[in-house]
């Protein structure tokens, strides 16, 4: 008990003191799941809408495939970009393996389809109620996706959120495709389970309680636009 106590003391002296590694893991922890988060939604809010509002064969089995893809294994998916990175992949020679982007790029692939799948449900319910309004206004497929898109935004918040969650608490592809390399490559998730490893309690602990304090921000942000959203559009 002694040990855990003077473990968090030190831990919390390391957080206020802005201990210049646990800075720099966390502004790189950041830096991947943002830039991931970000590119998942350019990629995951348009073809989630697109499988809500066209139609098209194997419409719903796309559905059921992006439902599916939630559940992604990190590991395999590490594994994936890590075969197409390394240097007999056909992406080898770009030499991304063990770099910050290639562990944006397994992020990317994990947070997509929690992004798509939500977005789908979300424009699909909108769709369901709208569609013979926007017909009888002669509002076009392209048309329709945005508009819905766009009335559906502060929804879509939640769905964004999740993989925001799933991105900044990812190991498992992280740490196979970025290597985990002090000052290059080494993340929140990736240090917290080294430093435990190695009985470096006070900064596995001031990096947990980080990441916590971080998620929790994000879901506060959130609530905090929704219902500033709805006080405002009713």
């Amino acid at each position: 008990m002694d040990d855990f106590r003077a473990a968090f003391f030190t831990a919390l002296s390391l957080m206020v003191g802005l201990d210049r590694d646990l800075v720099a893991i966390v502004c790189l922890s950041l830096s991947v799941s943002l830039s991931a988060v970000g590119l998942a939604t350019l990629l995951g809010l348009p073809l989630g809408a697109a499988v809500a509002v066209w139609r098209f064969p194997g419409q719903a089995m796309v559905g059921i495939l992006l439902n599916a893809l939630m559940g992604l294994p990190p590991v395999a998916v590490g594994l994936l970009v890590y075969l197409l990175l390394s240097r007999a992949g056909p992406l080898g020679t770009l030499g991304l393996l063990f770099t910050p982007t290639a562990m944006v790029i397994a992020q990317c692939l994990l947070v997509t389809p929690i992004i798509a799948a939500f977005t789908r449900q979300t424009v699909a319910d909108l769709h369901e109620e709208y569609a013979e309004q926007l017909r009888s206004l002669g509002v076009g497929p392209w048309r329709t996706l945005w508009t819905l898109l766009w009335d559906g935004r502060f929804s879509l918040l939640t769905g964004i959120l999740a993989g925001f969650g799933r991105a900044s608490a990812e190991v498992g592809a992280v740490i196979i495709v970025g290597g985990n390399i002090h000052r290059v490559t080494r993340v929140v998730t990736t240090t917290i389970a080294l430093e435990t490893s190695k009985g470096n309690l006070p900064l596995a602990l001031a990096l947990g309680m980080i990441l916590m304090l971080l998620v929790l921000a994000v879901n506060a942000t959130t609530m905090v636009m929704q219902d500033a959203a709805r006080r405002v559009y009713g």
